[in-house]
């Protein structure tokens, strides 16, 4: 089976929205389980940032576009295979 994700979105702390604003969007955007999206909002606040979804350029690009409407900071990086 081949792997289709080339790129990854990372979420970066902005010190300006709270918890329950970031998962709520994280829910609705990246279609993640409320669990999950607490875990990578306390991740983001602990460290500055986040990968919250993988998967095609153009996948990424629409989440990023919706999120950064939404005034959080993203950045879409090439997804590194660990399968080589």
């Amino acid at each position: 089976m081949e792997d289709t994700r080339t790129h990854k979105l990372v979420l970066y702390n902005d010190d300006t929205h709270d918890f329950l604003y970031v998962i709520a969007c994280l829910v609705r955007y990246c279609q993640h389980e409320p669990l999950q999206a607490e875990q990578c909002a306390l991740i983001t606040n602990n460290t500055g940032k986040c990968t919250v979804k993988s998967g095609n350029f153009l996948e990424m690009f629409e989440i990023k576009t919706e999120l950064e409407s939404l005034e959080l900071l993203t950045e879409i990086e090439a997804y590194e295979s660990y399968m080589h």
